[in-house]
């Protein structure tokens, strides 16, 4: 089956209150899909973000993002008044994510309708914290632990509560009862908010694709409750993840997130990552796996290295994994991220999981890649593979053209029988060309459709400062907008 969608993080939508969230600008970015032939839309990770604001460092790989609740739609629940909203400064310009005004200011409104809802009484509630315990418990007091100590890392907490004394995990949790209760609260009020949105996507018939990174951040719940499932000795990191040097980064990426002790979860039958894929099967639709060569090989680097150069590759769990997770919850819907430098092995992998891999078109005129005729030209797919133009961490198609040289430009002009066109026309010959291939599923970001420049760009890898805070316009969906993009998705096949 053919398909096609856009790629757009829930952050980038408009709205009123300095980010994007579940409000009704969701809603009607669904009915603008839906008028435009789509069948999927893709989004980031969801969780709460820790420090540089990325959603692929996050304090949960559970909890939900607490800037992604409606306020709004507690407006309408009676628990806050528009004023209160409005009197918070969430910062000057719609068009960027300011996240320091964010911490600023939204958590003081939550608490406020935390404490108006008497949401403990609900049977829902005690229902909703019943279900998600195995993390719910542990996160929101990691999160209450953190405010009262002013957002340190749990390294830095004192000993016995960072190494989980039960006696002052006892106190903690009786002298932080109320704090605890809000951030159980926070995360009731985003996966009904969630739950509802994803529910009015499907009865249009829109699916939505999810962003699971496949580590988790050194500063987390799931470090801090669950240090047995990770690379630690002591109480500290023995090795972190990252990518090696190459041609786009001289000394490789740090990533610094803690690498997993296969060995024991493999003893425990997979069993936490059995329960992840399980949760976020009921979040989304379809799963994205965001560096999936990781679980055939990941890269090692010496924990307190300034650079990724001294990592060396090291064996993961492979195909093992994959079947436990089938074996205890049976198919699923999952794409796998292999992008980078991706092995025989990487390959076999991907093809005995039979789950698609991805394809983005500006690697196909890198000339950073001399390895041979590259994988990522349209004619070179297969069938069971998701193409791109660009993902969140690529410049936008039209900045990247502008960017690429007049040798690279020239080929894509040749590739696309465009000789002698402009870059707009050239865009709009890439996101058909995508279309047009053999691709089961065809992903195309929003700023892609919009010709926007690096401005609208996403995140730059290896940086800081400056990522994760592009949102939309609301005027740029317009009706033109969907009929074209409906127009180009019924003349591949792909409606």
């Amino acid at each position: 089956m053919r398909t096609c969608g856009i790629l757009l993080p829930v952050a980038s939508l408009p709205g009123p209150y300095g980010i994007g969230c579940f409000s009704r600008e969701a809603y009607r970015f669904i009915d603008f899909l839906v008028e435009a032939k789509q069948t999927y839309w893709q989004i980031l990770p969801i969780g709460p973000t820790s420090y540089g604001d990325s959603p692929y460092q996050s304090f949960s790989t559970f909890a939900g993002n607490p800037y992604f609740i409606d306020l709004e739609e507690l407006i309408r629940q009676g628990l806050l008044t528009e004023e209160e909203c409005r009197a918070v400064d969430f910062g000057e310009d719609p068009a960027s994510i300011d996240y320091e005004k964010l911490y600023l200011g939204r958590f003081g409104l939550l608490r406020k309708a935390f404490s108006r809802s008497n949401v403990e009484q609900r049977d829902d509630y005690r229902e909703f914290c019943s279900r998600h315990a195995f993390w719910l418990e542990d996160y929101a007091l990691y999160m209450a632990i953190k405010a009262r100590y002013g957002g340190k890392s749990y390294l830095l907490w004192p000993k016995e509560i960072r190494d989980r004394d039960e006696e002052a995990l006892l106190r903690c949790r009786k002298e932080l009862d109320r704090d605890v209760a809000l951030y159980c609260y926070i995360q009731y009020e985003f996966y009904r908010q969630w739950e509802k949105l994803k529910a009015y996507a499907n009865e249009k018939g829109l699916f939505l694709i999810g962003d699971i990174p496949i580590y988790v951040a050194p500063d987390s719940a799931d470090v801090w409750a669950n240090p047995e499932l990770f690379q630690m000795k002591d109480g500290k990191l023995t090795a972190v993840a990252g990518c090696p040097p190459d041609g786009f980064s001289p000394d490789g990426q740090l990533w610094g997130n803690p690498l997993y002790d296969w060995g024991y979860h493999r003893s425990e039958g997979y069993r936490w990552w059995i329960r992840r894929m399980a949760h976020c099967r009921k979040l989304y639709d379809v799963i994205r796996i965001d560096h999936f060569r990781g679980f055939d090989q990941y890269y090692s680097i010496p924990a307190g290295e300034e650079t990724a150069a001294t990592g060396q590759w090291e064996d993961g769990p492979g195909m093992q994994l994959f079947q436990a997770l089938r074996e205890e919850l049976g198919e699923m819907q999952i794409i796998a991220e292999d992008l980078g430098f991706i092995t025989d092995t990487v390959r076999q992998l991907v093809k005995d999981t039979g789950f698609p891999n991805m394809k983005v078109l500006q690697f196909a005129f890198d000339s950073r890649d001399s390895s041979g005729p590259s994988e990522y030209l349209p004619h070179n797919y297969g069938t069971n593979c998701v193409v791109y133009t660009g993902t969140h961490d690529n410049e936008t198609l039209y900045g990247w053209f502008d960017g690429i040289g007049q040798e690279a430009q020239d080929l894509v002009r040749e590739y696309l029988g465009l000789e002698g066109a402009d870059g707009r026309t050239v865009c709009k010959g890439l996101i058909r060309a995508a279309h047009r291939s053999v691709a089961s599923y065809c992903i195309i970001p929003l700023q892609d459709y919009l010709l926007l420049g690096n401005e609208a760009r996403i995140n730059t890898p290896s940086t800081t400062g400056g990522n994760w805070q592009w949102r939309m316009d609301s005027s740029c969906l317009t009706p033109e907008l969907a009929e074209e993009l409906a127009a180009i998705a019924c003349l591949y096949g792909r409606n």
